[in-house]
């Protein structure tokens, strides 16, 4: 319940369970609990509350005589992840975004790209094909490794996470997927109004 699941669907879960338990249940065997269709909104939502649950990176401590909910455990040992800094919320950095959804495929992925940077002619004919090919590697770059790219990479896979847990038959993010990405950068000022730029996600320098 404190993790905000509904009293009802919380009591069903947790009769004769706990929260590994929970974890292990597969889609079938949650909605066959609640007595809810796997399509219905409150069997999403809490699927996706068990995702997040099952992606806590944190060390298990076990104890035969008290039991402690994690995220009490994580307030008392680790204060500081309820804290963490987001860098896209501060009032100086503009807002940035990835051009296309993360989970896209490479033909579509290119297709956005190409359409939303054609008027500043990227496309170069390919010295080895001669065909005509998007150089991206002209457009500044930014590490993976930047506290924004951070930010957006991890919201993108938490999502994911729980998109996976929802649906069987989903194909999760590939490893690495942010890289060769574009972000889209979005810049208000009192003076030029608003203005876009698009840097190179890259591994490296």
């Amino acid at each position: 319940m404190e993790l905000g699941v509904s009293d009802e669907y919380a009591h069903k879960l947790a009769t004769d369970r706990n929260m590994t338990d929970i974890k292990n249940m597969s889609h079938d065997e949650v909605a066959s609990t609640l007595g809810i269709s796997k399509d219905a909104e409150e069997f999403i939502n809490t699927m996706n509350i068990i995702a997040e649950q099952g992606s806590r990176r944190r060390a298990a401590k076990k104890s035969t005589k008290i039991t402690i909910r994690a995220k009490a455990i994580d307030d008392l040992d680790r204060p500081e992840i309820t804290s963490r800094f987001n860098a896209l919320n501060h009032e100086l950095v503009p807002h940035q975004e990835l051009v296309g959804d993360a989970n896209i495929s490479p033909e579509a992925q290119l297709a956005i790209e190409m359409e939303e940077l054609a008027p500043w002619q990227m496309m170069q004919l390919d010295p080895e094909t001669g065909e005509e090919r998007l150089a991206k590697e002209l457009l500044p770059k930014i590490l993976i490794t930047d506290p924004v790219v951070q930010v957006i990479k991890e919201t993108e896979e938490a999502k994911d996470a729980a998109a996976s847990l929802a649906d069987p038959d989903y194909k999760p993010l590939a490893a690495g997927w942010i890289a060769d990405r574009v972000l889209k950068v979005a810049r208000q000022s009192p003076s030029a109004g608003r203005t876009i730029a698009y840097r190179l996600i890259v591994e490296g320098n």
